[in-house]
């Protein structure tokens, strides 16, 4: 995981929580920061747009994607596996 990848996910993340990038940190878990489902399929289409990738995510069944949106950082070491296998 990249430091400019982790820092992107951090900004996208914080525009759909409404909050300060300095106030999120990798390991938060994005379900304390009140991101709701709606807020989440927002921030995948803008890590899709932002990375130039496409992330599996079934919004009917977010686990059976096997893309771990757990956390910043989860989500950061996924979207650097997906860029390098570009």
């Amino acid at each position: 995981m990249t430091q400019e990848i982790a820092q992107q996910i951090i900004q996208i993340i914080a525009e759909q929580a409404l909050l300060d990038p300095n106030d999120i940190a990798l390991e938060t878990p994005l379900a304390e920061l009140g991101i709701d489902s709606l807020g989440m399929v927002e921030a995948i289409f803008a890590i899709e747009e932002a990375f130039d990738i496409s992330v599996p995510f079934n919004a009917n069944e977010p686990a059976a994607g096997q893309f771990d949106l757990s956390t910043a950082e989860s989500i950061a070491r996924a979207v650097t596996k997906l860029v390098a296998a570009k």
